[in-house]
């Protein structure tokens, strides 16, 4: 199971996308609410409904954890103290994490980008700690990918979904979409 995280002021390209992308492959996804209700309003005020509430979902058997960014929507992912655990079990155990635009902040703050190379919006840098920042629209290093906003969210999705799927397959899909690489 791949889990996205959904916040009030989530940005919906950066959450959407990846979603799309990883359910054409296949790849059990599921969004999820860190409110206390399934309705979450995006950045620009769309309503997305998610599939489960934080509070009710196992992520034992998690394989990935998806931050999407956005404002607030980053803020608020970094203020819920159960995701941040979240987060840092899930890295002690070296599984994928990803987090784009103003998100990787809640993976900087939190000790998890020391030493590795990330990206983020700009402007967002200073809470990247301990990370190498780049401009590049999507960064890998180890178990941890980081995308740089919007415009970068169908390429951080394609590099999440090549993690679970061949390369062959991710170019079939990218022609079946009509997307140029």
């Amino acid at each position: 199971m791949i889990h996205i995280f959904l916040a009030p002021g989530f940005e919906e390209i950066e959450a959407l996308t990846p979603a799309d992308i990883l359910r054409r492959c296949g790849l059990d996804v599921c969004l999820v609410s860190v409110t206390d209700n399934k309705i979450v309003e995006s950045a620009h005020n769309l309503r997305v409904e998610a599939d489960k509430l934080f509070s009710e979902t196992e992520f034992s058997e998690s394989q990935a954890l998806i931050l999407p960014g956005g404002w607030p929507g980053a803020k608020n992912l970094a203020e819920h103290e159960g995701l941040r655990e979240l987060l840092i079990k899930h890295e002690s155990l070296k599984k994928l994490t990803c987090a784009i635009c103003a998100a990787p902040m809640v993976l900087g703050i939190n000790g998890l980008l020391e030493g590795r190379r990330a990206t983020c919006y700009p402007g967002f840098e200073e809470h990247l700690h301990g990370a190498e920042v780049s401009e590049e629209l999507v960064v890998e290093d180890g178990n941890i990918i980081t995308g740089r906003g919007p415009g970068a969210a169908m390429a951080f999705g394609f590099a999440i979904a090549a993690r679970f799927t061949g390369d062959e397959f991710i170019k079939n899909l990218k022609e079946g979409m009509i997307v140029k690489s």
